[in-house]
């Protein structure tokens, strides 16, 4: 009798660990994971059919493994936003289709504990694909690199560089190449989608119609990306009010600011990403992830099913 009410918590890691496979395995008989055929349909036929090359015929050397890498991160990019929006907007309403969340409900499991599972398996489904795509562009920039660098070695022109002159070409070649760096920009771009997806979660709680949470959210993420300048612009004008600018700060504080997830451009380039830049973004999408769980377990709490 007296370990019922333990049992009922809220935050019960085992519960949320099965809430969160299950809806891993439920999304995964969707076969949402045909996201991974065209990401490697797209990245075998950049190389197999040298896409980069098109409409640039002065491409050449490192600058068409910065050109994979740029097609491979815009890619997973895509695929990871549409991935986090779609999935999560499904989750809700096929649920109460196949009334199993009548079934869940029944029993004695937290409404915010099938919320944080829910989105648990979208993050889970999210984070394996991109592992894929990474470990599948590594692969394809390793094979490019080598081939590149056995071209260059072997070329006339290289014969007759100086031995500083190579030495800089192969590093050019190599920061073009497989890095630490690529892998923190794949950090990124989950990070990414794991606020994309919170946010559609906290948008399914107010809608009943999966369209409507995929084209608010897409909308989200659009406003998302421009809200900087926007908010320049707003705060910079001249007569504007105190209550004005607290009422904008409180919008882009609630609404996430997804330019400041744009560290891939600079990863293409061949920067090193900052860990203190990494540890920065952790930090905000935990922040946006928790704040978009509360409001979301305080809509859902209070619906009658």
């Amino acid at each position: 009798m007296s370990s019922s009410p333990a049992k009922n918590r809220p935050l019960n890691p085992r519960r949320i660990g099965v809430i969160a496979m299950h809806t891993f395995t439920q999304l995964v008989r969707m076969k949402v994971f045909y996201f991974l055929g065209i990401f490697a349909v797209v990245l075998l036929c950049s190389n197999l059919l040298n896409i980069q090359d098109m409409g640039r015929p002065d491409l050449k050397g490192a600058d068409v493994l910065r050109s994979i890498r740029s097609v491979s991160l815009g890619t997973m990019t895509l695929f990871s936003v549409v991935l986090g929006i779609v999935a999560t907007a499904l989750l809700l309403p096929k649920d109460v289709e196949d009334r199993t969340l009548y079934t869940i409900l029944a029993k004695p499991v937290p409404r915010l504990d099938y919320l944080i599972g829910k989105l648990g398996g979208v993050l889970m489904l999210i984070f394996v694909s991109l592992v894929v795509m990474d470990l599948l562009m590594t692969g394809v920039l390793a094979i490019r690199s080598s081939m590149l660098l056995s071209d260059q070695m072997g070329g006339s022109e290289f014969a007759s560089l100086s031995e500083a002159q190579r030495e800089a070409l192969r590093q050019d070649v190599q920061l073009q190449g497989p890095t630490w760096g690529l892998h923190g920009a794949t950090l990124a771009i989950f990070l990414r989608s794991a606020v994309i997806a919170s946010t559609a979660l906290l948008l399914s709680t107010f809608s009943t119609s999966t369209l409507f949470t995929t084209v608010t959210a897409v909308l989200v993420y659009f406003i998302g990306n421009f809200q900087a300048e926007a908010r320049e612009v707003f705060l910079a004008g001249e007569g504007t009010s105190r209550l004005e600018r607290i009422g904008a700060m409180l919008l882009a504080t609630i609404f996430p600011d997804f330019k400041l997830y744009n560290v891939v451009d600079s990863v293409v380039q061949g920067i090193a990403l900052p860990p203190a830049a990494l540890a920065t973004l952790m930090g905000l999408t935990a922040f946006y992830v928790v704040l978009h769980l509360f409001v979301s377990w305080l809509v859902f709490a209070g619906k009658e099913f």
